[in-house]
């Protein structure tokens, strides 16, 4: 992952996804600071949503396509602590985009100071069996697209995006 200086204006807004999060008490350990596990749930919650926002509920994609999407490999960095009460910024980007792989790049801000950088490799594979298969074309175009480009999915569960053409 390449080495990301602070930006100009809010981070990520230029670079990829940003979700806020809030830190709450069951976040943090003893000290009052995040646990550093935990921010591999507060990336995975900005994946989901940088997903939603593109129209792909993960749900739907295991009804749809017998597929699903599961992490294989992670790195983290940790550089500064987050405490209790603490507004994140957690900024997500695609560094590759392969045939079965999504390679993130991702991000824990406060205040316009980097926390923690993380690379995850999120693989799709076959519900049932657990083996590798190619990630559906239509979520393949989302995720090229983008969420700025996608829009948000609404609460019915029809987001407009057909997954229904996975690759076998």
């Amino acid at each position: 992952m390449r080495d990301m200086k602070t930006p100009s204006s809010q981070p990520g807004a230029e670079i990829g996804f940003t979700w806020p999060i809030r830190v709450y008490y069951e976040d943090t350990d003893a000290a009052g600071i995040v646990f550093y596990a935990n921010y591999l749930k507060f990336f995975e919650r900005a994946r989901t949503e940088w997903l939603r926002a593109c129209g792909i509920e993960q749900g739907r994609l295991v009804r749809e396509t017998g597929t699903l999407f599961i992490i294989s490999s992670t790195a983290l960095d940790y550089r500064a602590p987050a405490r209790l009460d603490d507004q994140l910024t957690i900024v997500s980007r695609i560094e590759k985009l392969g045939r079965a792989t999504v390679d993130f790049a991702q991000e824990a801000w406060r205040d316009g100071t980097l926390l923690v950088t993380g690379t995850i490799r999120v693989g799709c594979v076959n519900a049932a069996t657990l083996r590798p298969i190619a990630i559906a074309p239509a979520v393949t175009a989302a995720l090229r697209r983008g969420p700025s480009d996608c829009g948000p999915s609404n609460d019915s569960g029809n987001t407009g995006t057909d997954m229904s053409t996975a690759d076998a």
